[in-house]
């Protein structure tokens, strides 16, 4: 039988906001370490699969709010995060005995998490920068870091929730340095990224076994990461769901560190180059498709046959990045 943890003098009530493939793991992972979660997504299907795992799903940030000592913010975008906000400054404050402690875990432009946590202070709520650096799948191996910034006080107090998803938990500083530590994080996910596609892509033209490179190379203690291992399969198989992250999403975590190193005024040259690979991934139709499948960019560009993929309706989007 499961025991209800605790958090610090806090009851074991997590609520998450925002339950996308990141979000849904979240609770999912808190459900089965025994706490108590409560959730909200505008997606009825994510609501669904929370209830399925056994957590409540409420249909307003207001009620998941006012039920939550902790609650999780999991979102897609800056016009989402300013969505919560807004529903968070109208609850009245009798709403709660004591205020959340907010944990920011998106990756979104640092003034946009600035900004939210500036009018959560106003209602007396602390709120952590808390991005997590993994994806969905590794969170069963406990491979997820999270880099925590903000106050000290609050960041102790949230721990327990947090190493329910892993050991890897950073005290990085003031608020924001989480997110810089993000991008850092995501800058190298980019290059690593489109260095294995256009590995593969090379073996390919040189008639060798893709399979035999990633068996070589996955496990190798001076070549393997754990990027390697997660993304070259898919490149190896051709086969790009289901996605770990998707193109799409992916296109925004790129401008977002694109408009980082612009405000810095520090070049990024490798990371610049990546930014056409993934624009010519929306544009062969594979936006809903794992990032892995820049390797069919760069095989199309190798002139090697497309591999059948389930096409999809692309974005717009493109990115600009700052060499």
């Amino acid at each position: 039988m499961k025991t209800t943890q605790k958090t610090n003098g806090l009851k074991a009530r997590v609520g998450v906001l925002g339950m996308g493939i990141m979000g849904g793991a979240m609770a999912e992972t808190l459900l089965a370490h025994g706490f108590t979660v409560t959730g909200f997504d505008i997606d009825p299907k994510a609501r669904a699969r929370l209830k399925k795992a056994g957590g409540q799903a409420l249909t307003s940030v207001a009620d998941v709010a006012c039920q939550s000592d902790v609650l999780i913010v999991s979102l897609p975008s800056s016009k989402a995060l300013a969505q919560i906000t807004e529903a968070l400054l109208a609850m009245p404050r009798p709403a709660w005995t004591q205020p959340p402690i907010v944990i920011e875990a998106s990756t979104l432009p640092l003034a946009d998490k600035e900004a939210f946590a500036n009018s959560l202070r106003k209602l007396g709520i602390t709120t952590l920068d808390s991005p997590v650096s993994g994806t969905a799948v590794r969170i069963r191996e406990r491979d997820w870091t999270f880099f925590v910034s903000g106050p000290q006080k609050a960041y102790r107090t949230v721990l327990p929730v947090l190493n329910a998803f892993t050991d890897n938990v950073a005290y990085v500083g003031p608020f924001g340095n989480g997110m810089k530590m993000k991008f850092v994080a995501n800058h190298l996910v980019a290059v690593y990224n489109v260095a294995y596609a256009e590995s593969i892509t090379f073996a390919r033209k040189m008639g060798l076994d893709p399979e035999e490179v990633l068996q070589l190379f996955g496990n190798s203690p001076v070549l393997g990461t754990g990027l390697m291992r997660l993304r070259m399969p898919m490149m190896v198989a051709r086969k790009y769901l289901p996605a770990t992250m998707k193109v799409d999403v992916w296109q925004k975590d790129m401008a977002v560190i694109a408009q980082m190193a612009s405000q810095v005024d520090c070049p990024i040259p490798l990371f610049a180059s990546c930014a056409p690979i993934f624009n010519s991934a929306m544009a062969m139709g594979k936006a809903l498709e794992d990032t892995a499948s820049a390797a069919e960019v760069l095989a199309a560009m190798a002139g090697i046959p497309a591999a059948p993929t389930l096409r999809k309706r692309s974005s717009k989007k493109r990115i600009k990045a700052s060499a």
